[in-house]
């Protein structure tokens, strides 16, 4: 049985195919648009799962999307009713809500020869939040675990709670549109001059920067609720149906949602290019402690509730890493297991997954842990590509790459490293990497100045070779999708300063040999040279999504400052 999952027309549009319940591949279609967070329908990814499946669009008995816009569809009209003035943003909304329902004519410029009845009849809705739900319980290695999804909105709900048992997820409860979590971190990132979507990391980055004076204020914000969820005052938000969430051009685009009361208790919003005050850092601070509480207040309930030892996450708030680090030691769940694409991309393996295992009643196939399920290419495509483009390389076995490659590290140098599969999600994970050492305190700035090109204030991961988690963190667990943010101890931040944040933490990713095995092999390379068996890790790319091809690659490459370049067993460096 063949489904193939989807998420259309909503932020960071992704494909997943699913043969017998078993993941062949899934890419988000902005590696293909090169847009990032695209927000149409997923055409090139369709395509991409389509071709590596083997099979035609007719072959497929099931396509999933993660949107239902019969949910909660008497709170809407109930909504609408109170508040009249939102109705126009309303219709815009409609508009979008309509071309989910005409999926069938973009299928149809995929494949013209599909029948256009049965591929009707093939086409399910699932909810937006059952999808990210499913996506990280039917993924997770747990038989029954407590569940949250909790994100900006979908569906007319911003957080839901559940209990995954085997094949089944029982809904708990959740709290309704526009009172979100997600939607609060949001307001405050733009208030502290980030205005692009997504852009809610930087603040989590900016937070260790400043001390937490503001947390009641903040708090003042939301009401925690006795149930486990919450609410918020709504005069210090703008509606986001009149603020303005719209797609240009398939990109996500969202209105200021902070109110006049807002700027009134916290001064005057910053301008993209004002200097980041003490004031500012300490508001992320605040921001990032409130978020986390309110985690961890809707978590313990939940445990408390279900008595249960594990946790799956997913959602968009579930990206914030540094929460993540911290939840089993405040809630007292056991194991937490978070998905590679927890945002929004997520929801196209989710949706597929609620079908198969939920509606279905299908067994489980395997846990999930590895991300690498997008694009790949042969050293012989890579070869002929090169050729091409005039471009001198050496071609060299494994044992050889990794040596010449760790001693350019050494030197120091920086790598961009393109190897496997890319990965699903927003995390580069030594498939479409750029590395660095880790030991060099300069690495940081010298990565921001030669590619990156971002603000100096946000971090660069730790690879770390799973064995040696305990040595160099305070926490021991493994981190498959650099997913947490750990403690690194003491007397290992002179060793590794260039993964060491300010406030002594590292977004770690635990590198597993049997998962990993090239990537694990160049990092244990590094280790019998250095002592250390950790690299400096950052996405693969400038300002734009990550790079998904060869040819974007040596793009990036011959645009920026980077030292060597590795695409699989070949080798380009500067000349």
């Amino acid at each position: 049985m063949y489904i193939l999952g989807i998420n259309a027309y909503h932020a960071d549009s992704s494909a997943a195919i699913f043969k017998d319940g078993k993941m062949i591949v899934a890419t988000e279609e902005e590696r293909f648009t090169r847009i990032k967070h695209w927000a149409g329908f997923p055409a090139q990814a369709v395509q991409f799962c389509l071709k590596e499946a083997g099979i035609s669009l007719n072959k497929v008995d099931y396509i999933t999307i993660g949107r239902d816009t019969n949910a909660k569809l008497m709170k809407k009209v109930g909504y609408l009713l109170s508040n009249p003035s939102l109705v126009g943003g309303a219709i815009k909304r409609y508009q979008n809500a309509r071309d989910v329902t005409s999926l069938e004519e973009e299928f149809k410029k995929i494949d013209p020869s599909v029948d256009y009845k049965s591929l009707k009849k093939k086409i399910k809705n699932i909810e937006h939040h059952r999808s990210h739900l499913a996506s990280a319980f039917f993924a997770s290695p747990f038989k029954e675990a407590a569940l949250l999804s909790i994100d900006g909105s979908g569906d007319f709900t911003t957080t839901m709670i559940g209990i995954g048992r085997n094949n089944k997820i029982e809904v708990l409860n959740s709290v309704d549109f526009p009172v979100s979590c997600g939607l609060f971190y949001t307001a405050f990132t733009q208030f502290l001059g980030f205005p692009h979507y997504g852009d809610e990391y930087k603040v989590m980055g900016l937070a260790p920067y400043g001390e937490p004076k503001y947390v009641d204020k903040v708090k003042e914000v939301l009401t925690f609720l006795p149930d486990g969820l919450y609410t918020w005052k709504p005069e210090y938000f703008v509606p986001p149906t009149r603020a303005g969430f719209k797609y240009e051009n398939n990109i996500p685009f969202v209105g200021n949602l902070f109110s006049e009361k807002f700027v009134e208790v916290f001064g005057e919003p910053r301008k993209k290019e004002e200097e980041l005050t003490q004031y500012h850092k300490d508001i992320a601070t605040s921001v990032q402690r409130v978020t986390e509480e309110l985690i961890f207040h809707i978590l313990r309930k939940l445990k408390d509730r279900t008595g249960l030892e594990n946790v799956c996450i997913a959602g968009g708030v579930a990206q914030n890493s540094v929460a993540n680090g911290k939840v089993a030691e405040a809630t007292g769940f056991k194991n937490v297991y978070i998905p590679s694409a927890g945002h929004d991309a997520g929801i196209s393996m989710g949706s597929a997954l609620y079908l198969y295992n939920h509606i279905l009643e299908q067994p489980r196939a395997q846990p999930i842990w590895s991300a690498c399920t997008g694009s790949r290419f042969s050293n012989d495509e890579i070869e002929a590509f090169l050729q091409t483009r005039n471009i001198s390389y050496r071609k060299l076995p494994d044992d050889e790459l990794f040596d010449i490659v760790t001693e350019k590290l050494i030197e120091p140098g920086v790598v961009g490293w393109f190897n496997g599969r890319a990965e699903f999600g927003p995390r580069a994970l030594g498939a479409r990497s750029i590395i660095a050492d880790p030991r060099n305190p300069k690495a940081k700035d010298l990565l921001n100045l030669k590619i990156k090109r971002r603000e100096s204030f946000r971090p660069f991961a730790p690879s770390i070779l799973k064995e040696y988690t305990g040595e160099f963190f305070t926490k021991n667990d493994e981190v498959p999708f650099m997913e947490k943010v750990f403690p690194i101890k003491k007397e290992k931040h002179d060793l590794i300063p260039a993964v060491t944040h300010v406030d002594g933490t590292g977004r770690l990713q635990t590198v597993d040999k049997n998962i990993s095995p090239r990537y694990y092999g160049l990092i244990d390379a590094f280790r019998r040279k250095t002592g250390i068996p950790v690299l400096l890790n950052t996405s693969f790319n400038e300002n734009e999504p990550i790079v998904n091809t060869p040819a974007e690659a040596l793009d990036c490459f011959l645009r920026t400052k980077m030292d060597m370049l590795v695409l699989e067993n070949c080798v380009i460096t500067r000349s």
